[in-house]
């Protein structure tokens, strides 16, 4: 009888290329099919009735995930991953153009890979790991964002995409192996406890698709105002890293509280509960383009906050958030699509009534005198 060769003891399973720098974690890229394959859908693992007819190593990979993480179902961390699918989806689609991103998912291989291989390029620390079928692989750091591919994965048609247009997906990730359950719990606690939030503020100057933001960066560097016998744009006089003005700041008004001044503009009253939500051109009212939106806007406040400008550098209460939010309340009946019949010279007037004949303190009489505009 006549006996065939076994198969070699060669370790068998999913092969990505990482650059080393630990030795026991490394950096890289991984196409989003085999990330799904590696990393099952957090979301599926809490359907307890699914989970009952799932395979052994799904269980087993869900009993491991439930030690490291926490759960979607319930939780903000769950209402976010619609949102989050949808803004990878634009900015797979093109439509966020390059300003778009996504952090590096943290994987944790929960056992020590299959094999090795030499370096691919001495003295680079780039090798290929093996890593096991059915070894549990979790995602310690950005489950949020796996869960949003597996959406996207499952349903491309609900975001406007292919399973073609998928398939050639790339996306950074970190691994590490040969860590216990306790080291997995530490980095987690480390990446979501030790940093800290960037201020909400200085995050929304940075958000150049909020409209409200877009155009109170328009109209700090439409407004010119005299500083130190020099015309100098508003925008170098606006503080956009704090909420709140200090007594030896040099700015003479918030930006939060400048696009808060924007927001009641357009909206009216209802502006005012917008100052912490993102607002993008979807949200505007419907009957006018956005262009003619920030047409009028611009115009109208960076009119008035000209006029206004010497009650900004006395630091009176005019750069107070809540009184810029109420001037805008009072500047919306200028806007055309609100019918107010108001205009910006009789809104000056309106304001001359509140403010009295003088800013208190600096001897300025009413109107203040215009700050001269640039030729």
């Amino acid at each position: 009888m006549t006996a065939m060769s076994m198969p070699s003891a060669a370790p068998e399973g999913i092969r990505v290329t990482v650059a080393a720098f630990r030795p026991t974690a490394g950096v890289g890229t991984i196409a989003l099919p085999t990330l799904l394959q590696l990393v099952p859908s957090p979301r599926q693992q809490e359907d307890k009735r699914a989970l009952k007819h799932a395979s052994g190593s799904t269980k087993r990979h869900a009993e491991v995930r439930e030690l490291v993480q926490r759960m979607l179902k319930g939780t903000q961390k769950g209402k976010n991953v619609d949102k989050y699918a949808r803004y990878i989806g634009d900015g797979i689609k093109k439509e966020l153009g390059a300003a778009w991103s996504t952090p590096p998912i943290t994987l944790w291989l929960s056992k020590e890979p299959g094999a090795a291989s030499e370096e691919l390029i001495p003295g680079s620390g780039i090798c290929t790991l093996t890593l096991t079928a059915g070894t549990p692989v979790v995602a310690i750091d950005g489950e949020t964002q796996v869960t949003a591919l597996h959406e996207l994965s499952d349903n491309p048609a609900k975001y406007g995409l292919t399973v073609e247009e998928l398939a050639g997906v790339r996306l950074p990730f970190e691994l590490y192996w040969g860590l216990s359950v306790e080291d997995a719990r530490q980095i987690f606690y480390d990446r979501n406890v030790e940093g800290v939030p960037v201020a909400k503020n200085l995050a929304m100057s940075m958000d150049q698709r909020d409209f409200g933001t877009h155009l109170a960066h328009r109209i700090a560097d439409a407004v010119k105002v005299e500083q130190e016998g020099k015309l100098v744009p508003l925008s170098t006089l606006v503080q956009s890293r704090k909420r709140q003005l200090g007594k030896t700041d040099p700015e003479v008004v918030t930006l939060s509280a400048l696009r808060g001044l924007v927001l009641t503009s357009i909206f009216g009253r209802n502006g005012i509960g917008l100052s912490s939500a993102t607002v993008h051109e979807d949200k505007l009212p419907e009957e006018v383009a956005p262009e003619q939106i920030e047409r009028e806007v611009v115009d109208a406040l960076s009119t008035l906050v000209t006029e206004l400008f010497p009650y900004f550098a006395a630091r009176s209460a005019i750069s107070a958030p809540a009184v810029l939010a109420g001037i805008g309340v009072a500047a919306n009946p200028i806007m055309s699509w609100s019918d107010g019949g108001q205009t910006v010279d009789g809104l000056l007037a309106l304001l001359a009534d509140v403010a009295g004949n003088a800013t208190p303190g600096t001897g300025r009489t009413w109107p203040p005198a215009r700050a001269p505009r640039a030729p």
